[in-house]
């Protein structure tokens, strides 16, 4: 009788060994419960496709339309994404062109000062070698002299503040809104009027 208890008492504990891991690479019965479980629906399914295959190919339908619809809400997902990148770039951009050109007006004073300099005293060697190197400046930093003396008005990048008859000098006489004379130079910075030419046109 004591042999026999014995016995059980050995069966148990080995069974109980069984179903507990003894390493991460043995399989635990919650693995094997999953495995009988996707086993079950597996056989189920194949019952299903074998007892009714009009449901069973409803059933497809239903998921490839499924699966269409997700890749229509991703492809759309996809797209509104890449638009407000766009979006960013473009106002990122945008925010830093306005930085820059509220700077580069900062020195447009000082371009004026060296002008009205060079007016006054246009041999002297110290403003010539300080127009020159506000000229690089410039360049480097891209904003360039919007041309105006001899060209027609534009008013783009023109401000007529004042309209005199044409010289009787002339030869060939001028053509109606011709610019004879810059009172203040005017300046570009890219693509953009960094400051209209204040400018005398003839009538």
């Amino acid at each position: 009788m004591e042999n026999k208890d014995v016995k059980i008492d050995t069966v148990s504990i080995n069974d109980s060994e069984k179903c507990e891991p003894k390493n991460s690479a043995d399989a635990t019965c919650a693995e094997i419960a999953a495995d009988e479980i996707v086993q079950e629906n597996t056989d189920v399914a194949m019952d299903t496709a074998k007892s009714d295959p009009d449901a069973c190919a409803a059933q497809i339908e239903s998921l490839i339309a499924e699966a269409r619809e997700l890749n229509d809400k991703y492809l759309r997902m996809a797209a509104e994404l890449e638009n407000t990148r766009r979006r960013a770039a473009i106002d990122s951009e945008s925010r830093a062109r306005t930085r820059a050109m509220s700077v580069a007006e900062k020195f447009l004073p000082v371009m004026d000062a060296i002008i009205a300099a060079q007016k006054h005293a246009p041999d002297d060697a110290g403003i010539i070698a300080m127009a020159r190197a506000m000229d690089a400046a410039f360049a480097e930093i891209g904003i360039t002299k919007i041309e105006s003396v001899g060209v027609v008005l534009n008013p783009q990048f023109h401000n007529a503040i004042s309209v005199i008859d044409a010289p009787d000098d002339g030869n060939p006489r001028p053509a109606p809104n011709t610019i004879l004379e810059e009172m203040q130079a005017g300046y570009m910075f890219g693509d953009n009027v960094l400051r209209p030419a204040m400018v005398v046109v003839c009538k």
